[in-house]
């Protein structure tokens, strides 16, 4: 998409007046109120995800500015994290609970009282519902969690600490390309000119990545069209770190998807020896394409593979150093950015992808030569997609054994430590999305 704009006439002389009367603040306050309730009501019918209904509503508002935008992206996610919540304060109202939504989603994320946009009864809802204590709310209505959710939830350490982390907003990081820039540098290009107002910083535990306060459109940065950066969570920047990769190996990344981890992979091995990027869908890898151009990498192989029996996927068994499977997952740890996932996931989705997750690794497996390394990975919370699954496979596959993932992360980054052999990152212990990886290793035919 362009984002340039057609120049704008300097003379006063010529520039048309419009005849329509200035908003005033009361006509502003309904209009965002009926906007947020209309995005708001198109995704809670669930048939599509929250992100995608958005942007669909978006393109067709030809005349809403940056920060229009930006104040009902803002309140529409704001209304869905809290969603169980707000629907239990929307029904001390009367009439369109929809509304009273994009009402309590707008009072909590704009600068902007509402009120005046209210009639008296909506005004009267607002302050009764104003005066109740979240705190003496159920743990599930409280922290807005399907109950299912809320039990997994509270299984975990910290548990409180957590659920209000994930109902956070997340902020945005890059990942500088190591094959053609150094972060310092970049991050210096970055704290200069306009790009400063974003104030980026270092992230605290991935050596590639920097963090950024707001939303901005990186996509025109001089940095992101040379290929020097990407957009990617710093967490997910850590598993390239688990891989290990070396110059002149043979790598695989069984699920590829839009290419964030194989890039990084790729630039790890400076462009030599060979790495498949495999994916079921074709529309995925092909949305890759233009971040491995960009990237400068010619070592990457994107193949679009069949579930089953791929021919492909049988000629490379045994033989790949390292495969990655950052496997189909419920998506748990990533509610600070999607936070309608909770409401689309159900219990029977987790036994789903528990089944995808373990024929994925026993394909994987196959192709993991003698001495090579196998990385398990999901952005789930969940033991069921997590440690159980990592049970479940050296039962089935005593040639291979666990690797503890302490001494492998420490080479990048020396400060993150895990209490186990896992990878299990958190939003309140790392300030990452949710993360969880284990480092398998086949071993050799004399073992």
């Amino acid at each position: 998409m362009s984002t340039q704009r057609s120049p704008r006439k300097n003379s006063r002389s010529t520039r048309k007046t419009s005849s329509a009367p200035a908003a005033t603040p009361t006509s502003l306050f309904a209009r965002r109120i009926n906007q947020v309730a209309e995005v708001l009501g198109q995704i809670l019918q669930w048939q599509h995800p929250a992100d995608g209904v958005l942007s669909q509503w978006m393109r067709k508002q030809k005349n809403m500015g940056g920060r229009d935008r930006a104040e009902v992206t803002n309140a529409v996610f704001d209304a869905l994290r809290h969603l169980r919540r707000y629907r239990y304060l929307a029904e001390s109202g009367v009439g369109s609970g929809t509304r009273r939504l994009a009402i309590l989603g707008l009072l909590n994320t704009w600068d902007k009282d509402v009120r005046p946009a209210l009639d008296e009864g909506e005004k009267n809802w607002l302050e009764h519902v104003l005066t109740i204590d979240a705190l003496e709310m159920p743990f599930a209505q409280r922290y807005s969690l399907p109950d299912w959710l809320a039990e997994h939830i509270q299984s975990l350490p910290d548990a409180e600490q957590l659920a209000q982390a994930l109902n956070t907003e997340a902020p945005l990081d890059l990942r500088v390309n190591p094959f053609k820039a150094e972060r310092d540098v970049v991050l210096a290009q970055l704290q200069e000119g306009e790009t400063a107002r974003y104030k980026p910083v270092a992230t605290t535990h991935s050596p590639w990545g920097i963090r950024l306060r707001g939303r901005p459109y990186i996509a025109n940065w001089p940095q992101f069209e040379k290929g020097e950066i990407e957009v990617q969570d710093e967490g997910s920047q850590l598993l390239a770190a688990l891989v290990a990769p070396k110059r002149g190996e043979m790598i695989i990344d069984f699920c590829a998807g839009a290419g964030g981890k194989a890039l990084l992979i790729g630039a790890l091995m400076r462009s030599t020896g060979r790495l498949y990027a495999f994916d079921t869908s074709a529309t995925r890898l092909a949305r890759a394409k233009p971040r491995f151009a960009r990237s400068g990498l010619s070592n990457v192989v994107p193949v679009v593979i069949n579930e089953e029996n791929d021919t492909r996927v049988k000629r490379l068994q045994g033989k790949a150093h390292r495969v990655l499977v950052d496997a189909p997952c419920s998506g748990t740890g990533t509610l600070r950015r999607n936070p309608d996932l909770k409401w689309r996931q159900h219990p029977e989705t987790i036994d789903y992808y528990v089944g995808v997750q373990r024929d994925i690794l026993q394909r994987a497996a196959k192709c993991v030569a003698p001495g090579g390394r196998l990385v398990y990975a999901t952005c789930s919370m969940l033991p069921d997609e997590n440690q159980n699954q990592i049970t479940w496979f050296l039962e089935q596959h005593p040639h291979f054994e666990l690797m503890d993932v302490n001494p492998i992360i420490a080479v990048r980054s020396p400060h993150l430590s895990m209490s186990g052999p896992f990878l299990e990152l958190r939003p309140d212990y790392h300030h990452t999305d949710g993360f969880f990886a284990a480092v398998l290793q086949r071993k050799t035919e004399s073992a």
